[in-house]
């Protein structure tokens, strides 16, 4: 049984290494809203919500999920007693629509209290079935060629088994070609556009299918499965949708239109845990490899990544790259590392999400806190 007595939230700040563009926009400072958890029995456990600070992922931000779950997830899981966590987001899509990663934050945290009062590791109790996962980057839109050639070199010489390269119109053929020419054939390449493109603009998309790239991500818009079925058709290179798949609904219907050929599963955009793993469920019994995505996320939110990644059918490596990636100094302990081989362990032998919260550090970076109890 589980309950929830208490949900704190506490936004902090990270500053990245070095400024991270897509093609809708650049971040330099991450604002994270953190949720820390306790259970009746005074366990606790985090979650992270992936919202970004504007709506260019996605609709929600960070200040609307904050208003999300004080007012309307938090009041249907405190107090509550629940079988266990894979009761909660049934729960929370009761005429309460929208706010998947506000209702993530929560849901993934509860999984994680469940994992942490059985002593069993997250990736255990998720269902997980590798002690370690392979990794890759996503390198950010650069100023040139030249500078991009440059980052995939080095990524490929630290041992990334996959090298994402984000792409816009006017940045994209020359760049991916550049890269493909340096590093050679058998360089693990593939694009991701973020949304940038139509129909009317996906003429260099078919250029890229000269290249060899493992896959193209979310090339057309984030709600339109109808017209990624006809770019696929005039691709050969597979389709990878993200923003496109929030619910296994969304991905039985991708895949009986032909919308794609390959899933970016990230937790925090399809709900939780518990959606996370029904769309690994449905790609599985299609024969659709699913790997999962980054959102610039601090320690917590890439302990859940890593649990998440180490189910079977994540068979493409995601972008869980190293703290060392993006901070100078992550809030968990220990820091979450890659070997030269490219591969993250996951922490099979440790309870809950394998790794401490620094509570120093997040004190020292917390900008803003509220604690949620029942009244």
């Amino acid at each position: 049984m589980l309950r929830i007595a208490s949900l704190t939230l506490r936004e902090i700040s990270l500053t990245l290494k070095e400024p991270f563009q897509i093609s809708s926009g650049t971040t330099t400072q991450r604002r994270i809203l953190l949720v820390e958890i306790e259970g009746a029995a005074g366990a606790r456990a985090w979650g992270e919500c992936t919202a970004g600070e504007i709506p260019n992922y996605g609709p929600e931000t960070i200040d609307t999920a904050w208003i999300a779950i004080r007012d309307w997830v938090a009041p249907r899981v405190l107090g509550h007693t629940w079988g266990g966590p894979e009761e909660i987001q049934p729960a929370l899509e009761i005429n309460f629509r929208g706010h998947n990663m506000a209702k993530a934050a929560v849901e993934m945290a509860a999984w994680a209290l469940a994992a942490e009062m059985e002593g069993i590791s997250l990736s255990e109790k998720l269902g997980g079935t590798r002690d370690r996962i392979r990794v890759g980057i996503s390198l950010g839109i650069q100023k040139s060629p030249a500078a991009l050639v440059e980052k995939a070199r080095a990524a490929l010489d630290r041992g990334y088994r996959k090298i994402k390269i984000k792409i816009k119109p006017g940045a994209d053929v020359a760049y991916v070609r550049a890269v493909r020419k340096a590093l050679g054939s058998d360089a693990p390449l593939m694009a991701d556009a973020n949304n940038a493109y139509t129909l009317e603009t996906a003429e260099s998309l078919e250029e890229l299918d000269d290249l060899g790239l493992m896959m193209i991500e979310q090339p057309l818009a984030w709600d339109d499965l109808l017209r990624h079925a006809e770019l696929q058709k005039r691709l050969q290179t597979p389709i990878c949708l993200d923003e496109s798949i929030t619910s296994a609904d969304r991905a039985e219907d991708m895949i009986a239109l032909g919308a794609g050929k390959i899933i970016n599963i990230k937790p925090g955009r399809v709900g939780g845990f518990l959606q996370s793993i029904a769309i690994h469920d449905v790609c599985a019994a299609h024969g659709i490899p699913v790997w999962c995505g980054g959102m610039l996320e601090s320690g917590v939110g890439r302990a859940h990544n890593v649990a998440l990644a180490s189910l079977p059918n994540f068979t493409v490596p995601g972008d869980i790259s190293p703290s060392e990636r993006y901070w100078d100094e992550d809030i968990v302990d220990p820091e979450w590392t890659m070997d030269r081989e490219g591969w993250i362990e996951v922490p099979v032998e440790k309870p809950g999400i394998g790794v401490a919260v620094d509570q120093e550090h997040v004190e020292d970076v917390t900008v803003r806190r509220e604690i949620i109890r029942l009244q």
